[in-house]
């Protein structure tokens, strides 16, 4: 094979897609017809945008009914004060007594307390018609449609999906042995799939505490710092963590001898591809595990190594090529 430097092992690679940081369903605070909806799917909205409407008729029958309560009670009010003024002078002058003041006294403070309770029932019917039209609290983009106009619908259901502006996500799943390598903040670099160019820089945000029970894999998010405009809600990306530091080499745990009576711990066969002869290249390994060894010095990108038979071979001995291979 050629030698080829390769990603430390440190570094992982996953393929995700792009989500919102923040995702809202916006549904009516009460009950109703739906008479209008403004937004479809894809719509981008501002914030305070008019999303749907209920129909309001019975929410105005009960607004006017209010306001009309209060006009009552403020007439009330209005003829309590005047008792109130007239025996206040009454008494004054010694005419009545004080309990008939008293009485017209608690009459105004009635009539008070009945304007007060009438305003807040004309403020709490003048929300629920406020509650009939549905706006966007943030400017984002609707995800989804969960009503149609014509359908009668309860209070909380989902009218439409809104995925905020404000953030985005790369979002992937991980196995459990790669989750416990992963941290919150670490770094990470997001690419579009099929365009490599396109890149964000993130970092760690949230990694799911329960797994998937179909998958049995965690969700791991990724919040990107100022994504490009190409890095659109659902678009493939290529999600890259760790620690890339510098290139390392790697080769095939059988490409590794060891000759003792030269006091070599471990050595590489390298061949000249111009005599086709092999000599044995003392390398510093640096990590190795049954298949592979990282190699930290001793070999260089472009070195045509032995990766089968190296135990039988001897220095200067000609070998035929059969094809370098990249790993």
């Amino acid at each position: 094979m050629t030698v080829a430097p390769q990603p430390p092992a440190s570094a992982l690679a996953f393929t995700g897609h792009i989500a919102a940081q923040d995702r809202v369903d916006l549904s009516f605070r009460i009950g109703g017809r739906v008479v209008a909806r403004e937004a479809g799917v894809g719509a981008p909205v501002r914030e305070n945008d008019v999303i749907a409407r209920l129909d309001p008729a019975n929410e105005l029958n009960d607004l006017r009914a209010a306001r009309a309560a209060l006009a009552a009670a403020e007439g009330h009010l209005r003829e309590a004060e005047g008792r109130y003024l007239r025996q206040s002078q009454l008494l004054a002058r010694g005419v009545i007594s004080r309990a008939d003041f008293e009485a017209a006294e608690q009459g105004r403070l009635s009539a008070r307390s009945q304007v007060a309770a009438a305003q807040a029932r004309v403020a709490s019917a003048e929300d629920i018609v406020g509650f009939t039209t549905l706006k966007a609290d943030a400017p984002g983009v609707v995800t989804r449609v969960g009503a149609e106009p014509g359908e009668v619908v309860a209070p909380g259901r989902m009218i439409v999906q809104l995925a905020r502006r404000d953030g985005r996500d790369a979002v992937f799943e991980a196995p459990a042995d790669v989750v416990r390598a992963l941290h919150a903040g670490d770094a990470a670099t997001v690419s579009l799939a099929g365009q490599p160019g396109v890149t964000a820089q993130g970092r760690v945000r949230e990694i799911s505490p329960q797994a998937d029970p179909v998958t049995r894999t965690f969700t791991v998010r990724v919040g990107l710092s100022d994504p490009p405009p190409a890095l659109r809600l659902g678009a493939a990306v290529s999600v890259r963590t760790g620690d890339d530091g510098e290139a390392a080499i790697q080769i095939p745990a059988t490409a590794l001898t060891r000759r003792k009576d030269k006091g070599m711990e471990a050595g590489v066969w390298v061949v000249d591809p111009a005599a086709s002869t092999v000599s044995l290249r003392q390398v510093e390994v640096v990590a190795a595990d049954p298949a592979m060894a990282q190699i930290g010095k001793g070999l260089a990108p472009g070195d045509i190594i032995v990766t089968a038979g190296a135990h039988v071979l001897r220095e200067g001995q000609q070998v035929r090529l059969g094809g370098a291979e990249t790993p």
